[in-house]
């Protein structure tokens, strides 16, 4: 298996382990690590046989005047933006071990990344099964816009009660 953290997270995959399944031809990813999981997907020569997409940070419908705030507000004060990012994820304090500053790179690329249809559609023409899993709760993207374009070419798990990072504390 291979997973991808999440912006400004590492080593959290084990908060997933009710929902990942291991085996040689998984890719998982969480929000961020979503989009890096997708590209691996589509760049690779091994073989996958499921993709799992964990709260993709998906910002295709958010405006260009609110992604640069977002950068904005990153710039002016990084640990803030990220403690307020981990809060806002779910996180509690008992779980800062996953929290790592990310950089602003990493946060334009997921703020502007473009979830394209056509890369699904060729992914799933490949015979590799996607999942999606979506808290219904989650302040970080729109749980209902993101399962809105996902679920043409993917199986989405839509959970009530969870936040952006899938857990139940």
């Amino acid at each position: 298996m291979i997973y991808f953290s999440g912006f400004s997270l590492k080593d959290e995959q084990e908060l997933f382990k009710d929902y990942i399944i291991k085996g040689d031809f998984t890719v998982c990813g969480f929000s961020y690590g979503s989009q890096k999981a997708l590209e691996y997907v589509l760049n690779t020569t091994k073989r996958v046989d499921l993709l799992q997409l964990f709260s993709p940070a998906y910002f295709n419908d958010k405006s260009d005047k609110y992604k640069k705030f977002q950068l904005k507000a990153f710039h002016k004060d990084k640990i803030s933006y990220g403690n307020s990012f981990f809060s806002n994820s779910g996180f509690t304090q008992n779980q800062k071990q996953y929290f790592s500053l990310g950089i602003k790179e990493e946060l334009e690329e997921l703020l502007y990344y473009k979830w394209d249809e056509k890369k699904l559609q060729f992914i799933v023409s490949k015979g590799i099964d996607i999942e999606v899993y979506l808290g219904l709760d989650d302040k970080i993207i729109n749980p209902k816009k993101t399962a809105d374009f996902f679920r043409k070419y993917c199986e989405v798990y839509a959970i009530k009660n969870l936040q952006h990072n899938l857990c139940n504390f």
